[in-house]
């Protein structure tokens, strides 16, 4: 195993903890409907078809030059993630990121084997298809989790060494290709140690400057957020339009 994989091998199959960063504290769950002024999207586009890739390796819906930087550190194995990106995360993108004056980032902040795996595959779209593999991986995240539980225990020890392995368990080639990503090009990117090293090296990097507690974990404008329990979309909407001044 190689050494910057290491810092999982010691996680289950699936972290259970490390998931579900809200905390207790004060916040508003009103939300305004007051409209947001627009900036002018490209020409025959909107914002939220606008997606780059960040230094930092994240990638970024939006606006690259908005008012507000939102970025949400995430697990694909972590069910609160999968819960936001499907109940929240729509109505704030469309909100706010489609007015060009909120970009949002989504940084993946990987928690054990499987983990990686996934976020292989969806970062293997590049920019064109991460955010539609990521929102359908995180759909079909119990579907794959069965597959390798139901997988005998021996299997499961012999290939839950790597993120090859991992998706071999969980049928994750298949899946991708379903959803047309190549098998070819999903497996080559599965086995490129370098976006594993850099999977971990971000998980590395997100603990030291943000001391990261738990998933999703949001920081807005440079600033870690701490919420009240879900739903966490009106206790958002609240802060990016404190953020935005309206």
């Amino acid at each position: 195993m190689k050494p910057a994989l290491m810092l999982l091998a010691a996680t289950a199959i699936f972290a259970t903890s490390a998931c579900n960063a809200e905390k207790s504290g004060s916040s508003s769950n009103a939300v305004s409907n007051a409209p947001i002024t627009p900036v002018a999207p490209p020409q025959g586009g909107d914002w939220t078809k606008v997606v780059t890739q960040t230094a930092e390796g994240g990638f970024l819906m939006g606006n690259p030059n908005a008012d507000v930087k939102l970025i949400e550190y995430g697990s694909m194995t972590c069910p609160h993630c999968a819960e936001f990106a499907e109940k929240d995360a729509p109505a704030l993108i469309d909100k706010f990121v489609k007015s060009g004056r909120v970009s949002f980032e989504y940084r993946n902040f990987v928690r054990d084997g499987m983990d990686v795996a996934m976020s292989l595959v969806a970062r293997c779209g590049g920019t064109e298809r991460f955010f539609p593999l990521t929102d359908a991986l995180f759909k079909s995240q119990k579907e794959l989790f069965d597959r390798v539980q139901q997988a005998p225990a021996a299997q499961q020890q012999e290939l839950s060494q790597t993120p090859a392995g991992y998706a071999q368990l969980s049928g994750l080639a298949q899946w991708a290709a379903q959803r047309g990503l190549p098998s070819a090009k999903s497996n080559a990117c599965l086995a490129d140690q370098a976006g594993a090293d850099k999977l971990v090296q971000m998980r590395s990097e997100a603990d030291a400057n943000f001391q990261i507690q738990g998933t999703p974990t949001f920081i807005l404008n440079g600033k870690s957020q701490e919420f009240e329990n879900s739903p966490l979309g009106p206790q958002l909407d609240t802060r990016l339009r404190e953020a935005l001044g309206s």
